[in-house]
């Protein structure tokens, strides 16, 4: 088994990817990293040589009040200069869906690199919140500069902005 500090940072993925639609950042202020984490999956296979562990099938991702479900999903991890293995890069593919109590995001694939603390949504991209729908190719998000790109890809960006019922 993977040691829980491995998978951690795969909910930061989990928790900074999930909605900066229209140019917004998500607070995770709120989240607790130091709760337990639930991976299940219908198998797991670890490749020590290759620093590498892939879940696969309908693989679900739990920590407190955010989910990770996604076909597959790759964790690339390495030894860390205190002599623990941390994670350094992720991968989800196949059906690829973020969940918070207010947001989700969805694509066909997912990426999230530690080192440099971008993450990349590909494919049918779907961010949503009570406030926006977004759809796109790509979406890339960089956590330290808080910049975010939404391509097209073939077809335009679309953004469904929500009315306020309060407003009215």
């Amino acid at each position: 088994m993977i040691p829980r500090h491995l998978v951690s940072p795969a909910f930061a993925v989990l928790v900074l990817v999930s909605l900066p639609a229209a140019g917004q950042t998500l607070d995770t202020s709120r989240h607790d990293r130091s709760l337990p984490i639930a991976i299940t999956a219908d198998s797991m296979e670890v490749e020590q040589n290759e620093r590498r562990a892939t879940f696969i099938g309908d693989v679900d991702v739990e920590q407190g009040d955010l989910a990770l479900r996604s076909d597959k999903l790759v964790v690339h991890y390495r030894e860390g200069d205190d002599g623990e293995d941390s994670i350094h890069f992720i991968e989800a593919f196949g059906n690829v869906f973020f969940a918070t109590p207010d947001e989700t995001a969805q694509g066909d694939m997912g990426a999230y690199d530690v080192d440099t603390g971008v993450v990349t949504l590909a494919g049918n991209v779907v961010l949503t919140n009570a406030e926006a729908v977004l759809r796109g190719n790509q979406a890339t998000m960089n956590l330290e500069t808080g910049q975010s790109l939404v391509t097209g890809g073939d077809d335009r960006v679309n953004v469904l902005f929500n009315a306020d019922a309060d407003e009215n």
